[in-house]
Parts: C-alpha cells; structure tokens; sequence
C-alpha cells in the first residue's frame, strides 16, 4: 500500500470525472461478486443533463489521491425535496447526503467522508445520511450481509470492511433494508393460494399486465400509486417527472408485459408490482464495457431474456387500502401471476423482493407468507454535523 500524503479534491473537469468512475473498477475487480455497471450508465448517473434527479438536487464529487494514484471517491449531494419532508421520516430540514463511496483503506475512507462532511455544513446542513447514491430510489446503504452472491438488477454490493470504516467516522444506524429471496419454481403454501383463488372470484377485483405500447400512461398509473402508497415511508421522497422520464428510457428494454402488474379494484387502479429480469446476469461478464461485442451480447438477451432471478424493486398499494386484506389479497395475486409467467417464459428459479424496511411489518408478512427469507441487509447510517 501507498505510503505517500493523502490528498482530497472536488472534481472539476473530464479527467477528474474518468478517474471518479474509474477507480470502482480497479478497487472491486478482486471481488467476484462484484457486477461492473456499464461505464456510460455511471457517466449518465453523476451527470446533471442525463439524471433528471438533478432537476432537485446539487452534488459535488471529490478524489482522494495518493502518489498520483486516486484511491477513493465520495459524492456529496442534497435533495430539496429531501428538505421538505417530514422529520419523522428521516430526512427534513437539515439533511445532507454522501454517496457513490469508494476507499481503498480507513485513512482514504475518513478523509473522504470528512470531506463530504464539510461541503454539507457549507451548505447549511446539520445532519448527514449515508451513503446514498445518489437518489433514496437509486442505491441506498450499505452491504452489510450478502456479500458472498452478487447483487441483482439495480442494487448496490461494496466490501464488507466499509461497515467498519463507516462507523469508525462515528456514523449510526439510521434505517435497515432487506432483500428476500425465494424459490419461485414451487408453489406457494395452502393459504396463500386459497386467498389468490378467493380473489380470482371477485368480480370486483381485475389484475392485469402492463402494457408495454402505452407505456407513459402505463407508467403514470404506477407513479400515482406509487407515491400515494409510499407517502408515509421512512425515507420517502416524491418521484418527479424528470426522474421518471430518465428512468424510463433506462428501464424500458427490461419492461415486459407479463412481469409488471396493475390491481383495480371496482375500476380504478389502486395496487402495482414491477418484476425485472435480472439484467446483471448478462452484464457481469462485460467487465462495464459494451465493446467490442458486449452490445450484441445484450441486444440478443433483451430480444429473449432468460435469467435465473428475478427482482421486485416496486410495489405498492394506495393508503386507503393498506393493513386491510384486500392489500394482501391483491398483492399475493400480483406476485403469483408474476411467479407463473417467470417460470414459464423466462426460465426464471429464484426471486428477490427489496429494498423492504425492517419494520414494514406488512411486507414483511407477505414475504413470510410465501416462504422467502433474509438473503441481503443495507443500512443507512446517519451522523450529526
């Protein structure tokens, strides 16, 4: 290891941004769980012209460099919206956030995170959650448990001795998220498919696929719902319409019809479940470059994705329905279809329901209910400035 002076700069110019991408790929490459997003797609992430989150956010990259050599990176970022919330959900007024951290040992790590530190006090900040990278709906927290299985489609994986260093810089638990996992080739138990059977009986209920050639409208439903039935989580931030435009040309090459669902109830929609193909599969062995043949590669998979794990990022049901059983009942019918048509047209095995937090007690029930458990933990951590 370098013994030289360590120093921390911002970002300022398009070698600096090179090297901040960059040097994820040089300090994961010895893991073999790790899964190198695509080069352009982190370049698309920090940028404010290709992340419509920036349409209510500011950040600042900085480097950590010893010898010549960058050994770590940190973003620094608010989130107006963020600001506006309420305190009891976790962010409000006050709150700063650090993210898309990269160290290559504890000095690097404190140096980067006391860095983050100051450009939020700058800004008027008094407390900082991390890491955050960059959006509460991008990647949020840190690997805790899991380490030994590479992450699915749009979750985070980072080195387990990050826990150590981040709570070393005198950071707490702020919230806990979980991923469970499932064996989506065998049937649900006894009772789960009797409450699916019931609800296929009720002429009131209609559960449908999405359809993929309407798709704005199709993502305008979701979004509604979505922030209705989410309005009262830790850590909730509206999605806005720049967010869901830029995420929608991102996601819309894994949207297919038969893994996303709509629930109506009487007419109106009131309930949804996304499903991803896990895109990772195809992408690890890319190495985060397209060339010289990655792109056939993946134009071939998306054409007829065939992936062992699927993943659940979203669902949700509108607050006037949730603790009732028709929440259940219609979130047991969605998450059924969509195990059938992973199974029989996606070779699908196993699924993955998450980020779910600790104390979602509904979530959890229903991923009790089917038989999932506990395969990956993040957590957020949080500090006073």
């Amino acid at each position: 290891m370098a013994s030289g002076p360590l120093s921390i700069r911002p970002v300022s110019s398009k070698r600096d941004t090179k090297q901040f991408i960059e040097i994820a790929y040089r300090l994961n490459s010895g893991d073999p769980a790790w899964v190198p997003p695509l080069r352009a797609e982190v370049a698309a992430t920090i940028s404010p012209k290709k992340n419509g989150w920036f349409s209510h956010a500011e950040a600042q990259y900085f480097l950590a460099e010893r010898d010549g050599q960058t050994v770590g990176r940190i973003s620094a970022h608010i989130d107006f919206l963020a600001l506006e919330m309420p305190p009891e959900q976790g962010f409000g007024p006050g709150t700063g956030f650090w993210g898309l951290f990269e160290a290559e040992d504890q000095n690097a790590a404190k140096a980067l995170i006391n860095a983050a530190e100051d450009w939020l006090r700058g800004k008027g900040m008094t407390k900082a959650l991390g890491p955050v990278s960059l959006s509460i709906w991008e990647e949020p927290g840190l690997l805790v448990k899991g380490h030994d299985h590479s992450p699915t489609v749009l979750m985070g994986h980072h080195p387990a001795k990050y826990q150590a260093w981040i709570e070393g810089a005198g950071y707490k638990e702020a919230k806990k998220l979980l991923t469970y996992e499932l064996d989506v080739t065998q049937q649900f138990p006894p009772i789960v498919q009797r409450i699916v059977a019931a609800g296929e009986k009720n002429d009131r209920i209609k559960v449908r696929q999405v359809d993929k050639s309407k798709f704005a409208e199709e993502a305008e439903i979701i979004l509604a719902i979505l922030n209705d039935a989410w309005s009262d989580n830790w850590g909730y931030v509206p999605l806005t319409q720049p967010e869901v435009d830029d995420v929608g040309k991102k996601l819309k090459p894994l949207v297919f019809n038969d893994l996303i669902m709509i629930a109506e109830y009487d007419g109106e929609p009131v309930a949804f479940m996304v499903t991803l193909p896990d895109f990772n599969e195809p992408l690890k062995p890319l190495k985060g470059s397209l060339f010289p043949f990655g792109w056939a590669k993946l134009l071939l998979w998306l054409r007829k994705p065939k992936a062992r794990t699927m993943r659940v990022p979203l669902m949700g049901v509108v607050k006037r329905l949730q603790s009732s059983r028709m929440a259940s009942q219609l979130a047991f019918m969605m998450i059924e279809y969509i195990r059938r048509a992973a199974v029989a047209n996606y070779g699908g095995s196993r699924g993955e329901i998450g980020w779910v937090l600790d104390d979602n007690q509904g979530m959890n029930a229903i991923a009790d209910a089917i038989d999932s458990h506990v395969n990956r933990e993040y957590v957020i951590y949080q500090k006073p400035l």
